[in-house]
């Protein structure tokens, strides 16, 4: 009965517009619509910190329907199984089941490496065959010297760089 009332409900306004979004019929099919919801939209979701879907997660069969209204009735003369058809109808998985490790850290490890070792031989193949080894013709000593000599004459940078600190008249260094 409040089934009925709370789908009759739902579609009356949203048949007007006012709610469309919250009767998702071709997302949850013939599914019970059992309470609010995250953010009041009827899905089905497994989570932790909202533990009571909007709508339950299998549709109703004869076998369930049968069930269901064995459960009105006292719940000590269910039997186990059928305590835990009930449950596995309205519900995915148990809380401890949404809890446990899923393992995915081994799988975004693996990524992890995979993309270190490849940034690895990436490096190494630059280092090896792209980049020149060996240093260029202007950074052995003479030529440095020359550089230097050259930006003293120039006078480069004669209020606080190298010109600043050469004198020119003992054509040395200043102490």
């Amino acid at each position: 009965m409040s089934r009925l009332l709370v789908s009759n409900t739902l579609r009356a306004l949203s048949a007007r517009g006012y709610c469309a979004h919250l009767v998702d019929t071709h997302k949850i099919g013939t599914r019970e619509i059992v309470g609010y919801g995250l953010n009041g939209t009827p899905n089905y979701v497994d989570r932790v910190d909202f533990p009571m879907p909007a709508v339950r997660f299998r549709p109703e069969t004869p076998d369930i329907k049968l069930l269901r209204e064995k459960e009105k009735g006292d719940w000590k003369l269910l039997s186990v199984a059928e305590k835990k058809a009930l449950y596995r109808a309205s519900f995915c998985q148990t809380l401890a089941e949404v809890r446990a490790p899923t393992g995915e850290w081994k799988s975004i490890m693996g990524c992890t490496l995979i993309f270190a070792s490849l940034a690895v031989w990436l490096y190494m193949f630059f280092k090896l065959f792209a980049y020149n080894p060996t240093l260029p013709g202007t950074f052995d000593d003479a030529h440095q010297k020359a550089q230097l000599k050259r930006m003293l004459e120039l006078k480069m940078n004669p209020i606080t760089g190298l010109s600043s600190k050469w004198d020119y008249e003992k054509n040395d260094w200043k102490k």
